[in-house]
């Protein structure tokens, strides 16, 4: 059956300017670092993909490395937009990067010119795409120019494989480096994509700043800390859980007692706020007008539509903020 979009997705979800830029990016936009490659089951993947552009998230989100295995989501994400995506492809906004190891040898990984440009030329092969929108160098390489790998962006940019350029995980100091080469060669940074969450918070000193400053959008990846920041281990880890599966990023021994403990705590506050921790984690994010979008993962159409329900109420009370920043530092 082939896939008609809902004809009020628009009406569903709000859409944030990103920085100083023309593009607008839902509130909540959908990664496929997690459940959408080749060890998955592709019918869930595309049965969740189908139900966030429903609910109008336009912005999808990968790297060359995501899967298991490697470049594997890509594929997945190729396929269903040939096959049912293809009529939407200028409603959509998608993402890809490139930084981590992705095949042998010294142009396999990290930031050269070589790799970059090589690894996209490969993501446009998978996706079926003549461009994305965004590319992303996905981390800074301590041992090529920074001036190399902006130019490498550029370059993407200027031959039209990206409309735009970001950055992720690059700290304030390599960022404002990157800035200020990418401007020199008359490009602009659109973008940065950190890991930011109520349990990992060094944007905070002076990233953000330095992002509101250039009128750059802030994309925040693992909103939840893989999870953490949810009901899901308060009282242990499930069968099936990210931290149960030997391919997952969380560890079992990330989830220690004084961290199930702050977790108990932030879900009895937000059970009072009439949300569940999850939600009260997203809108925590969405509070600060520098954070242009949030991007989560899903598992399930149940979980998506319990993640866009923190849209429903992302203004905290002064009291509110205390209490989790006392949980916080306990």
């Amino acid at each position: 059956m082939t896939f008609v979009a809902d004809q009020s997705r628009y009406e569903r979800i709000e859409y944030k300017r990103c920085g100083k830029s023309g593009v607008h990016l839902p509130a909540i936009s959908l990664g496929l670092w997690h459940n959408f490659g080749g060890v998955d089951v592709f019918e869930n993947g595309k049965e969740i993909i189908f139900h966030a552009f429903d609910q109008g998230i336009t912005h999808f989100d990968l790297a060359n490395n995501y899967g298991p295995p490697a470049g594997s989501a890509e594929e997945n994400f190729g396929r269903i937009l040939k096959n049912d995506l293809a009529s939407y492809r200028d409603e959509l906004i998608i993402s890809t990067k490139a930084g981590y190891y992705m095949w042998p040898g010294p142009y396999g990984e990290w930031g050269s010119k070589k790799y970059l440009v090589a690894s996209l030329d490969q993501s446009l092969k998978r996706m079926g795409l003549d461009y994305v929108d965004i590319f992303y160098s996905h981390r800074p390489d301590p041992d090529t120019p920074f001036e190399e790998t902006m130019e490498a962006l550029d370059l993407i940019r200027k031959q039209g494989k990206a409309l735009y350029v970001g950055l992720s995980n690059y700290d304030e100091n390599q960022t404002r480096r990157a800035i200020e080469i990418l401007e020199s060669l008359g490009t602009a940074c659109l973008i940065h994509q950190p890991k930011y969450s109520m349990f990992v918070r060094w944007v905070e000193d002076g990233l953000l700043d330095l992002l509101g400053e250039k009128g750059i959008g802030c994309i925040p990846f693992s909103p939840l800390a893989q999870g953490l920041l949810t009901d899901k281990y308060i009282h242990g880890i499930p069968e099936g859980s990210r931290a149960a599966k030997s391919h997952g990023f969380l560890k079992k021994s990330e989830i220690t007692a004084e961290v199930q403990l702050k977790v108990k705590k932030l879900n009895e506050l937000a059970q009072k706020r009439n949300q569940s921790l999850a939600q009260m984690a997203l809108s925590w994010l969405l509070k600060d007008q520098r954070i242009t979008s949030v991007l989560i993962g899903a598992s399930s159409v149940n979980q998506l539509n319990e993640n866009l329900n923190s849209l429903k109420n992302t203004s905290f009370l002064a009291n509110e903020l205390e209490m989790i920043e006392n949980i916080l530092a306990s």
